[in-house]
């Protein structure tokens, strides 16, 4: 069984992750090299006075901070993204095929399907409502802050559904939805400000693309799921007739 769910998981992650990476590249990366440009535009023009500002607010340190690691234009940042991108897909597959087994599921394309559309809920909608995909130049809350907050969601988004669509008792689909609507009304960590160096329409195309391209991700797992899992019982059972 472990086999079985490790070797799916690879092959639909794989698949899912090169298909996605793909459309990374011609949808979102175009957007994120324009905001790149506003960015850098306005650190040019501003730069120099802030500075000048922050020398004056406190002494400088004696050695210098090192540059965060980021990959470079080109094949690098095209090849970074591809590859987080396939582990990401390799990570919600196992993640989807270990739910359903639990879950006493029965793993078919369109019941996979389905189910990869409740991760979407979860990981993209849900998400989404309190941190929305953002561009380079754009104002944000710590980071750590933001990866708690959109891991918490996420589970307990995934959780939420689980007990309103898969449950009958009313207690329980209550729970559910305090579940969906717990992390809202905490509320996301936001910035001070809300400031941005890129245009709200292109920032607005970035979040649209984003979500759209993560709903084909969950799409094209579901689907690959519930098809290899399928052909991987054959050899199973032509060896068992045998």
């Amino acid at each position: 069984m472990m086999k079985r769910v490790f070797s799916v998981g690879l092959i639909a992650g794989l698949i899912a992750g090169f298909a996605t990476a793909f459309l990374l590249h011609f949808v979102t990366t175009p957007l994120i090299l324009k905001a790149e440009a506003y960015e850098t535009a306005a650190e040019a023009t501003h730069g120099h006075d802030n500075v000048k500002a922050a020398s004056e607010e406190q002494p400088l340190e004696s050695g210098r901070q090192e540059k965060e690691w980021s990959p470079s234009d080109g094949l690098e940042r095209t090849l970074s993204t591809a590859v987080a991108t396939i582990v990401s897909a390799i990570g919600f597959a196992l993640i989807l095929i270990a739910a359903m087994v639990v879950a006493g599921e029965e793993i078919t394309p369109m019941r996979a399907l389905a189910w990869a559309t409740g991760g979407f809920a979860a990981t993209g909608l849900a998400t989404g409502l309190g941190l929305a995909p953002e561009l380079p130049g754009s104002a944000g809350a710590p980071l750590n802050d933001r990866q708690i907050w959109w891991i918490a969601t996420a589970f307990a988004s995934a959780f939420g559904l689980y007990l309103l669509i898969r449950t009958t008792s009313l207690v329980a689909k209550l729970n559910g939805l305090l579940f969906l609507l717990l992390p809202h009304l905490i509320g996301a960590p936001q910035p001070h400000h809300f400031v941005s160096t890129v245009p709200a329409e292109l920032a607005a195309e970035f979040a649209a693309s984003s979500l759209v391209i993560h709903a084909v991700l969950w799409a094209i797992t579901g689907l690959c799921v519930g098809y290899f899992w399928g052909r991987a019982a054959i050899p199973a059972k032509a060896g068992a007739t045998v």
